[in-house]
């Protein structure tokens, strides 16, 4: 099978697009060049904006060789207080206990990262971002389908995520409306995206310290109150359905960075160790996503205390997320050192959207040449003003709002990963299966029909298997208590996938021989 990716091809593919000094993309009309995107490139360049989009990085430019910079990269990402809310769901929407929310969390995390850091480990190889990546697998056509998803959920974490940290600016101070709040850290995240790759790198190096020391201080007040109650275990189907539903959800947090891992590796230089790449950015991933839900999942059993006067209850329902950090800290530190505390972690956030704000502009250059001519820092203020516009109307429905997406991200997340990585070990054998000149040659790459028809096969999968409020697949049904069962909506889309996947390939290799 090896054979249909002949590596003497390399010679003969099209040279990756690099930008010039003066804003052009090689290969383009004399005309283009000197044009309005030429202009906006020196312009941008003037300023330090990142200039560079979806072309390949040269390995004369792969000069990032800080491990440190991989795992931090995550760690300021997912040491934040929208992991911490991800954990409050465990009581508030799943009913579950201490202890099996605990495991579950653990166990799905587990899962959900591997992929992260398995991709992680190609922006090295090829210097290519994870959607262009994508074409060896989805093809020139086929990809296009999955960036429109990525899309979508690169606004749509950015929105959940903005929620989040404007109640707990809106917990500091009642006058500044939710709206306020969402902007305030939109506009702080879209400076930072402006200036690109190492900008971002620099930011995130060094903002997980005060969010986890404030987390430590969080800690250190609840548990000094004694409030903890340990709620037992469920039982049954209804305990099954239970931890299948909140497992997907989990699995959808920590699985969310998949369809953007290699843009943040791929100025790393070629020569740079998968297996410490990998290792970064798993240490990166797992412990801010476990100690953070491990900590909302314990403060949250305070709100079933029935001692008649639960300021827990009382500043979960006045703003959520930042009414109980509210009630934790105010009572710990004081209000005005707590205040401190909430604001800080609310800027937390900024962390958290980077990547995908970022992301959403390299995404945006996928759909078509045109878009590849409109700079990168347009489309990262176009997506801004995009989540913006989806935040502000569902601040008062959060909790609903963050459930269903991270539900419909490990779904598509799930499909993604099923072809993938089935393309990748199976008919790629390998990293040695690629020829990373062809990424922008659509002769050379696969026709993508069957990654399409398998993402078809994926949903069929996904549908039977989902349990939401809207609908319950008839195998969900099967996997807890009626009438809302347990989702295993992911696990079915990844089988499906991967298996009709499979199949379909091989017809397709058969047929058109790449």
């Amino acid at each position: 099978m090896s054979g249909h990716y002949d590596h003497d091809l390399e010679k003969k593919g099209h040279e990756p697009h690099v930008v010039t000094e003066d804003g052009a993309v090689p290969g383009e009309s004399f005309e283009y060049g000197n044009g309005l995107y030429a202009r906006m490139q020196r312009l941008a360049g003037k300023y330090g904006v990142e200039q560079r989009g979806i072309e390949r990085v040269p390995e004369n430019e792969r000069t990032d060789t800080s491990l440190a910079n991989v795992g931090t990269m995550w760690l300021s990402a997912n040491m934040v207080v929208s992991s911490f809310a991800l954990g409050l769901l465990a009581q508030k929407l799943f009913f579950l206990g201490f202890v099996d929310a605990i495991l579950t969390c653990m166990f799905f995390n587990l899962i959900g990262i591997l992929p992260v850091c398995y991709f992680s480990s190609f922006g090295p190889r090829f210097g290519l971002r994870q959607m262009v990546l994508s074409r060896f697998w989805f093809g020139w056509w086929g990809v296009k389908l999955i960036a429109v998803f990525n899309v979508l959920a690169c606004i749509g974490w950015s929105a959940v995520n903005s929620i989040v940290g404007a109640q707990l600016i809106h917990a500091v101070n009642n006058d500044v409306p939710g709206a306020a709040g969402i902007v305030i850290i939109a506009v702080c995240t879209f400076l930072i995206c402006l200036f690109g790759y190492r900008v971002v790198h620099a930011y995130e190096f060094y903002s997980w310290i005060p969010t986890f020391i404030i987390f430590l201080i969080v800690l250190g007040c609840f548990a000094h109150t004694g409030d903890f109650i340990n709620i037992p275990m469920g039982v049954g189907k209804s305990e099954m359905g239970s931890v299948l539903s909140f497992g997907s959800v989990i699995y959808g947090f920590a699985t969310g960075w998949t369809s953007y891992a290699a843009d943040y590796t791929v100025y790393q230089p070629a020569t740079a160790s998968r297996r410490k790449i990998f290792l970064s950015t798993w240490l990166g991933l797992i412990f801010p996503l476990l100690f953070t839900e491990f900590l909302g999942i314990a403060i949250m059993t305070a709100t079933t205390a029935n001692d008649g006067n639960n300021r827990y209850m009382d500043g979960y329902k006045a703003s959520g997320t930042g009414g109980l950090l509210a009630a934790v800290l105010f009572k710990g530190v004081g209000h005005g050192f707590g205040r401190f505390c909430l604001v800080l972690l609310a800027l937390s956030i900024i962390a958290n959207n980077i990547p995908n704000i970022y992301s959403v502009a390299l995404t945006m250059q996928i759909m078509g040449r045109w878009t590849q001519r409109v700079p990168r820092f347009v489309w990262t203020f176009i997506g801004t003003c995009a989540y913006i516009a989806i935040a502000i109307p569902g601040y008062n429905s959060f909790e609903d709002v963050l459930q269903n997406f991270m539900d419909m991200i490990g779904y598509w997340l799930a499909i993604y990963e099923g072809i993938s990585l089935t393309e990748h070990f199976v008919f790629r054998r390998g990293f040695g299966g690629y020829v990373a000149a062809h990424y922008d040659d659509a002769r050379m790459l696969p026709p993508g029909i069957a990654a399409v028809a398998a993402f078809c096969f994926g949903v069929a999968g996904m549908v039977t298997g989902m349990s939401q409020v809207w609908f319950v697949g008839p195998i969900a049904l099967h996997a807890g208590l009626a009438p809302f069962g347990g989702d295993v909506g992911f696990e079915l889309a990844f089988a499906f996938a991967a298996t009709s996947y499979f199949v379909l390939r091989k017809i397709e290799l058969k047929r058109f021989g790449r």
